[in-house]
Formats: structure tokens, C-alpha cells, sequence
């Protein structure tokens, strides 16, 4: 709920402007503790962007639609030029703006009067924009009178599992915590993930912060300089986060010391944030990890983009295991909310595969359980969910935090769920409070391994492998990104969603009518497909005029025979560019 106290901040008073200092006068010292008395809790939230320009009267800033950084439940943006067409929007002015209103929305949540101190942790990923956010989004925070906590490089997973760690030493739990990344996406980006002890923010949430952020910003240029008032900490907190993963493996393998001695394992972390999973987590466990490569953090990602769906990013993790005659290869996405890994044999563990194996790893710990998984998964993976393993298959829509969060919506319900996963390689368990955590995912993987080898030391990877058998898999798996043209006359200034709507209503429309060719009676996106030995799925973008087609087949003839038919379908929209589709049927 928006805090009406924010809804009608016009009312109320605003600093004066200070004037400017001469260039002899002496920095005034920075109080650690507040007054008794703060004018007000809005009144420092309209402030607290002034402190970063220096002794200007009036700041000079530039009008930004805060509602266009929203990317679903996350934040996004341009926070480095240099990409033609990509202006920077993601400022650090910007940023300040949205760790002040995080802090009011937090506040808000909470319940606490204007009094009410809030302890917030701040971690970044590995992008060479992460430092100067790390440091508008400090400033933001303790000039809005709150304390930082502030990690330094991180996972995203550890912001969330700090804000239930309780360690009165290292200052934990946090009220929140906040992840400085863009995930996969190139250099020039970075972004903001947020959470309570509740879990990550949704979608209303980040709406709510970014406009209380625009409110803030465009005050803040008639509001004078504020001192910072809050106290920043820092912490070494991703080796307490580490610590805890590794005893998670020891406790599967008995208390046993070192249960992966003699286990060759290497690790891909693409020079994100993903390279404490070496020296923190698998040497400690006894693991060797020679071979083991991208460790480094490095912004600008040399080597390779960290994303599991990647090819080139699994092609190297592939290598690496073979190169080095490895047991298993494990590979991390930037802020190590994603993984996937590699048999001995260099078979990919990832998308449908690694939901498979965990699936049998969860369905061996709770029999007859929901997999939830979002709606691009194959029909293999169902048949092997439910007809291998005895637990249920429960297909919903594309996006981690709308499959995270029906899961939730089913226990609920009183249909017990315990792992809800995307093929995108985001992995949420119920035992983890729901939490999408890679380097959990790859800790239930070594559990496995571990508790293995307590009973034959010499057993490596096809463990693993071996829980997998019997997956079906087709031989061609394509997605196909079919674009809207927004200016195209056929959309009659209507909106690309509507418009792409009316094409999912007109295939179904015509598949009704083909006898080859079988809607899914259950689906929650798009409109799904069986025929021909395969299925096609046709949906609409979360974001973005696309209407993204996967197609599975068994054979590139049936592949193309799906193909063909939602080209017939298609065909009659002509503000569809359909290009991708007509190469993918001539090759």
C-alpha cells in the first residue's frame, strides 16, 4: 500500500536551499545518530538526493520516467554510455532517489514510525557500473537517516538469506537487503533487486518504489544539502552465506569430513559473482578444483556471457570438464541466482535435463509432490515427472517470480509443492524459503554426490546422470522470436499486446480446425500445441513486442509441419514480421 503521508508530500515543507560555501570553509562533520526530532520522515526523504552535489543552490537535474525501469519485480537500466542508442537512465542520482524510497516503502511495510532506524544490506555483482550505484545507493539510504550494511561483491541469494541470518555480530538479520545487478544482460546495464525477510519484492512493490522514487527526485532539486546520518558497516558476509552451504553438504554425508575428497569438480562463474563457490564451498568439502576458470570478477565478461542458457557459456564449462578429465563441471550466471552443470562425459545438465534431475532429487525426499515449472518445458519432462517419478507436473507461465509464486499459491491450496524451477535455470525450493539460489541448486547436486560416496568412494557424477534416465528428449528444440512492429498501420494505434493477443486468438482459432493438430486442454500462456510427434508453444512477451515460438519435434520435417502451421495462421497479420519463422522453414 502507498503510504498517504508520501501521497501528499507537496504539503509539505522543504529545506531551504543552502547557499554556497566559500571554497576555504571546512567540511561540516557527519553525525552518526539522529536528532531526537527529524522534521519529518518525507522531509528527509526529499533531501536526501542533494547531498552529492556539493554546495549548489539548486540542482540541476533531468526529467526520468522512473516507471520505465521496471522489469517486472526487478529494476533495470542503462548505467554506463557508450552503446549508441542506449542513453544512461540509470544514474546516481537515480539510484539515491530509490534507495530513499526502498527505505520509506520498507518503513511503510513494517509498520515503524518516522523514529524507527532501519538496517538495510547492499551487495553488487561484478559490473564495472556496481561501485558508483553501491555508493548513490549507500548515500541514499543513510542520508534518509538508516544504516547500510554493506557486502561488497555478492550473490543475490545471500542479500535475501541476510535478512534471516541472526548474527548480532555481523549485524544480521537486515530489515532488507538490495542486489546491484542486471543479471545476464551486457555491460552498459546494471539494476536493483530487492527483499525482505519475506522474500523478494513483486511486481506492485517495485511500481509503488519507483514512484515514490520519482517524487523524491523531482523535489530534490529545490531541497537543500542534508548531512548522512546513518552508519555504514561493512561485512563479510558471503563467507558466513558459504559456511552455511557447506554445512548442508556435511550434514547429508553423515558429518563426515571432507565427503567430496577426491571428487574432481570445476567451476565456471563467467567473472561474475559466482567465484567464492571455489575457495568458500567445494575446497573446504575436500573437492578438487583444478581447472576451474572465470573466477575473477570482471565487468566488461571477456570470456563469455555467465548465463546458462548460453551456448557459448556451456560450451566452455563443457570443455573445462573434458580438458580436465573433471567428475562434474558447475557454471553460474552473474549474481549466481542461475546454474546448471556438466556430467564427466560432457553432457549438459541444464533446461529441461536439470529439471529433471532435480525433480528426482525432491520426489525422492517428498513422494508424489508438485513440480511447478513454467510453460515452456517439454512434454518429455512431464511424462517423466509424472509417469517415472510419481509426482505431478504442474505447467504455468514464463518468468521465475510467476512460478515461484505459484507454488506458493499451492500450498496454499493444500497441494504440496517443494521445487518450482524455469528452464532458464532459476531453481526455488520450499526447504529454502522459495528462494531461486544457484549455488543451492548445485549444493542439493553435491548433497547427492556426497551421500553417495559415504557408501562407494570411488562413484563420480553418474549419480547424477543416472537420475535422469528415461527422460524423453526430442532431437530438434528451437525458439523462434517473432517481432511486432508498434508503428505498423495494421495495430490502429491499438497496443502490441492487443494486437498480439488477437493472433493467439486466431491460431487457436485455426487449429481448432486441423485434425492433426491438438490444443492443450490445460495451459496458463500462450497457446500450446501437440502434433506431429512434437508441440509448439506461441505466447506473448512479459515485456516486450515478441511473440517468442518454441517448437520440439522428434525429426527437422516435423519440426518444419509446426512450424508451417502458425505461419498460416500468422500470415494474416501483417504488422508480424515473421522472417525468423520463414528461415528457420527454408533451411
Amino acid at each position: 500500500r502507498s503510504d498517504p503521508s508520501i501521497q501528499q508530500h507537496n504539503s509539505l515543507p522543504c529545506l531551504p536551499p543552502r547557499r554556497k560555501k566559500p571554497a576555504s570553509t571546512p567540511r561540516a562533520r557527519r553525525p552518526r545518530i539522529r536528532t531526537a526530532k527529524p522534521a519529518s520522515r518525507e522531509l528527509l526523504l526529499l533531501t536526501s538526493m542533494a547531498a552529492t552535489q556539493g554546495a549548489s543552490d539548486v540542482l540541476s537535474i533531468d526529467k526520468v520516467d522512473f516507471l520505465k525501469l521496471q522489469n517486472g519485480s526487478d529494476i533495470r537500466g542503462v548505467a554506463i554510455a557508450g552503446v549508441e542508442g542506449e542513453p544512461v537512465n540509470l544514474t546516481e542520482l537515480v539510484a539515491e532517489a530509490i534507495a530513499a524510497a526502498f527505505a520509506a516503502w520498507l518503513l511503510n511495510k513494517k509498520k515503524a514510525d518516522g523514529l524507527r532506524r532501519l538496517r538495510i544490506s547492499v551487495g553488487h555483482d561484478s559490473r564495472i557500473s556496481a561501485h558508483k550505484l553501491q555508493n548513490a545507493i549507500t548515500h541514499g539510504i543513510t542520508a534518509a537517516g538508516h544504516d547500510v550494511l554493506q557486502f561488497g561483491l555478492a550473490s543475490t541469494p545471500a542479500m535475501f538469506n541476510s535478512t534471516l541470518t541472526k548474527d548480532a555480530i555481523n549485524h544480521c538479520p537486515a530489515d532488507g537487503g538490495i542486489m546491484i545487478t542486471a543479471s545476464h544482460l551486457p555491460y552498459n546495464r546494471n539494476g536493483f533487486k530487492f527483499f525482505t525477510s519475506d522474500g523478494g519484492l513483486n511486481k506492485t512493490d517495485i511500481k509503488d518504489i519507483l514512484e515514490r522514487a520519482s517524487r523524491v527526485y523531482e523535489e530534490s532539486a529545490h531541497c537543500g544539502k542534508q548531512e548522512q546520518t546513518g552508519v555504514v558497516t561493512h561485512v563479510d558476509y558471503m563467507s558466513i552465506y558459504a559456511s552455511d552451504l557447506v554445512q548442508a553438504v556435511l550434514k547429508s554425508a553423515g558429518n563426515k569430513e571432507k565427503p567430496l575428497e577426491g571428487l574432481h569438480i570445476v567451476v565456471d562463474a563467467g567473472n561474475g559473482a559466482g567465484g567464492f563457490f571455489v575457495d568458500k564451498v567445494l575446497k573446504p568439502l575436500g573437492a578438487v578444483t583444478d581447472g576451474s576458470q572465470f573466477l575473477e570478477p570482471d565487468g566488461l565478461f571477456p570470456n563469455h556471457i555467465p548465463n546458462p542458457e548460453d551456448k557459448a557459456a556451456m560450451e566452455a564449462i563443457t570443455q573445462a570438464v573434458l580438458n580436465n578429465k573433471a567428475d562434474l563441471g558447475i557454471i553460474f550466471d552473474t549474481d549466481v541466482d542461475r546454474s546448471a552443470a556438466v556430467d564427466s562425459s560432457g553432457r549438459e545438465l541444464n533446461r529441461n535435463r536439470l529439471i529433471a534431475l532435480m525433480s528426482a532429487i525432491v520426489l525422492e525426499e517428498h513422494p508424489g509432490t508438485t513440480v511447478v515449472t513454467d510453460s515452456v518445458t517439454s512434454d518429455g519432462l512431464t511424462a517423466f515427472i509424472e509417469k517415472k517419478l510419481g509426482g505431478k507436473h504442474h505447467r504455468f507461465k514464463r518468468g521465475y517470480k510467476n512460478v515461484i509464486d505459484e507454488a506458493i499459491r499451492l500450498n496454499s491450496t493444500g497441494e504440496e509443492s517443494h521445487l518450482a524451477m524455469e528452464t532458464s535455470g532459476h531453481g526455488a525450493l520450499k526447504e529454502n524459503h522459495w528462494l531461486d539460489d544457484g549455488a543451492y541448486m548445485m549444493v542439493k547436486l553435491l548433497n547427492k554426490l556426497a551421500g553417495a560416496r559415504t557408501l562407494n568412494p570411488n562413484i563420480g557424477s553418474k549419480v547424477l546422470t543416472d537420475l535422469v534416465e528415461g527422460l524423453e528428449e526430442a532431437a530438434v528444440t528451437v525458439e523462434i522470436r517473432l517481432k511486432i512492429d508498434q508503428n505498423h498501420a495494421d495495430l490502429k494505434g491499438g497496443s502490441f499486446r492487443d494486437y498480439g493477443e488477437s493472433i493467439l486468438k486466431h491460431l487457436e482459432s485455426v487449429i481448432s480446425k486441423d485434425p492433426n493438430l491438438n490444443k492443450a486442454p490445460k495451459n496458463h500462456e500462450g497457446v500450446r500445441v501437440s502434433g506431429y510427434g512434437g508441440w509448439f508453444l506461441l505466447r506473448l512477451s512479459l515485456h516486450d513486442p515478441v511473440l517468442p515460438l518454441n517448437i520440439e519435434a522428434q525429426s527437422k520435417n516435423d519440426a518444419m509441419k509446426l512450424g508451417l502451421a502458425v505461419l498460416a495462421a500468422a500470415s494474416e497479420f501483417s504488422a508480424l514480421d515473421t522472417t525468423a519463422l520463414n528461415k528457420f522453414l527454408q533451411q
